[in-house]
């Protein structure tokens, strides 16, 4: 899979993309990304990319021009999806990861400032994405989360799929508690339904915990 990110902050990136588990993608071959630098494309001799919103009000507006010549260098036309980060966009929800890991080919386009220009949203995005009900500085750290949350999907990237197939939200609903050793820490103990090896019952009480942890934080994925 190969992922382009159009950005004005591509120092952001290069640690990021070689660490963990989305370094791990780009080893074993399953991850291509290329980070692309929005500002070389500027035709302003100071190579400003933001200007004043038409209409007035706070807050600059990313300029159309070096946004649409980056598209257009890194052949967005030939990719499956090129996706906008806006407060505006549907949530990205684990299913959307899911979808995203079979293209071939996505482009994410980081904006910064107010917004960027409508008439590239119209034109260039197809799909636009929210992490959140916040509002971050730019677009980069939600292409991280995107870049994340796909790579460790990706067939062969993890030693075990399950580890990620049993994660919260995979069936709807949050995961959970987990323990390791030492079996007693602190003077707490692990649960003893995990310690004896009665499966049948694990798995009820898994199933009993995920549904208590998600009434209590996220009774809306109930619903």
């Amino acid at each position: 899979m190969r992922i382009d990110v159009l950005t004005i902050f591509p120092e952001m990136f290069p640690t990021f993309l070689e660490t963990s588990i989305v370094g791990l993608a780009h080893q074993k071959s399953k991850l291509l990304t290329n980070v692309i630098d929005i500002r070389k494309f500027s035709q302003d001799k100071h190579k400003k990319v933001d200007d004043y919103p038409y209409g007035g009000g706070g807050g600059m507006v990313m300029s159309p021009q070096p946004l649409a010549d980056a598209l257009k260098d890194c052949d967005c036309q030939q990719a499956d999806e090129v996706i906008y980060f806006t407060p505006q966009g549907k949530p990205l929800l684990q299913a959307d990861l899911h979808e995203l890991k079979k293209k071939q080919r996505v482009v994410l386009v980081c904006g910064h400032y107010k917004d960027i220009d409508q008439r590239i949203r119209d034109k260039y995005i197809t799909k636009e994405f929210s992490v959140g009900d916040y509002v971050l500085s730019g677009g980069e750290l939600p292409a991280m989360v995107l870049i994340d949350g796909v790579a460790r999907l990706l067939d062969g990237v993890l030693g075990n799929i399950d580890s990620a197939l049993s994660d919260s939200f995979e069936d709807g609903i949050l995961g959970v508690p987990s323990y390791t050793r030492p079996e007693e820490f602190e003077g707490m103990k692990v649960p003893s339904v995990l310690l004896g090896g009665n499966h049948a019952k694990i798995d009820k009480w898994r199933k009993d915990k995920a549904l208590e942890i998600t009434k209590k934080n996220r009774e809306d994925l109930l619903k």
